[in-house]
């Protein structure tokens, strides 16, 4: 919590209103507002109510919390390549922090069934694994396949699970309640959302032809392309977006495990006020 309250101090000090004043300074203050949010995202996640959990989490928490570690990890490397003026990397990236942090929060609005569907539903391909073992021996001779047996073993084993345990998964196509991702998004945020925060996304994911267009190419005056081997440059709506989402189910979290305080949500709703000054101010200097 002493993080937390170190980077506020900081805020408390400055006018923000003036540091937005300029298309430089909106990227300056932009690189570290986003940083610091990164940092309040980690230190969230290592909050614990030692009444709850003494020692460490089960593995339904876990879960949650994986996913929540793992929204911060890959924020901070896109919050580095947006620093550098790397959009092509950093769209790599978004779909990613999308993808846990809506999951995370469909879990923490669901019960203790639907996250045991979704740790069940993470074997799929190493179950396939197993059978293969069964069926095709002579294919698991190499030490690192061996290796790989056993720790997929190993994992099942932790969580009572054996090869038998997963009818439901199998039936609903390994798919979290039966739903595609899609239907979760929709569940949880607003539908129409889904094809300009993911659709698009996913054309860097995929290396498409217009995801070609917009990083890797450039059109001459005659209608052919030509390579373009830099970066494109990078503004605040490669990552501001990104936070409508994430802020929520950290939020859940804190509830989830009896720790939300007054002050962390004031903190909340600042990073919320914030970046909706940056989408003001990127309106303000970069008018079409």
């Amino acid at each position: 919590m002493d993080e937390i309250k170190q980077i506020m101090f900081y805020y408390n000090k400055i006018d923000i209103k003036n540091k937005l004043s300029s298309k430089s300074g909106l990227k300056n203050f932009s690189c570290k507002f986003y940083k610091d949010v990164t940092e309040i995202y980690d230190t969230i996640t290592r909050i614990k109510n030692p009444v709850r959990n003494p020692s460490g989490f089960a593995p339904d928490d876990a879960a949650i919390l994986g996913l929540l570690i793992r929204i911060w990890k890959i924020l901070k490397e896109i919050v580095y390549y947006y620093r550098k003026g790397k959009a092509d990397i950093t769209c790599l990236l978004d779909r990613q922090i999308v993808e846990a942090a809506v999951i995370a929060k469909y879990l923490l609005t669901k019960d203790k069934e639907t996250i045991e569907d979704y740790r069940k539903c993470s074997y799929k391909n190493r179950l396939k694994i197993l059978t293969d073992t069964t069926n095709l021996p002579e294919l698991f001779q190499p030490p690192a396949l061996i290796r790989l047996k056993q720790s997929i073993v190993e994992k099942m084993k932790n969580e009572n699970l054996d090869v038998n345990s997963f009818a439901t998964q199998n039936q609903n196509k390994w798919k979290i309640s039966g739903k595609n991702f899609s239907q979760i998004f929709s569940e949880i945020e607003p539908p129409k959302d889904y094809k300009y925060i993911y659709g698009i996304g996913s054309e860097s994911i995929h290396g498409s032809w217009n995801d070609s267009m917009d990083f890797h190419l450039i059109k001459n005056d005659d209608g052919t392309f030509s390579p373009y081997p830099y970066y494109a440059s990078t503004d605040i709506r490669y990552v501001t977006p990104l936070l409508r989402y994430t802020n929520d189910p950290y939020l859940l979290w804190l509830e989830r495990i009896d720790a939300k305080s007054e002050y962390i949500c004031k903190v909340f709703k600042w990073i919320k006020s914030v970046n909706k000054q940056l989408y003001i101010s990127f309106e303000k200097h970069y008018k079409i």
